[in-house]
């Protein structure tokens, strides 16, 4: 059985978590579609908080020239 809601939050920032009627274990929802299922709302969180890490953009590369130590000057 699937209930599906008629409006919903999206967007970068949203992460979901359900309940799954007829059992005793929650759904969590990242915003990249990724879902776990876990026992309790402590584990479906601590999946959730750390499943974004690699969502943003790597920091912006320094393009500093690399010097050479000890090249025979």
């Amino acid at each position: 059985m699937t209930i599906e809601p008629t409006r919903m939050l999206t967007g970068p920032g949203v992460l979901r978590v359900v309940w799954l009627p007829g059992s005793d274990q929650l759904q969590g929802t990242c915003h990249c579609g990724a879902v776990h299922i876990a026992e309790g709302p402590v584990e479906v969180w601590d999946w959730l908080l750390a499943h974004p890490v690699g969502h943003e953009p790597p920091p912006a590369a320094s393009h500093v020239q690399p010097v050479l130590v000890g090249a025979g000057v």
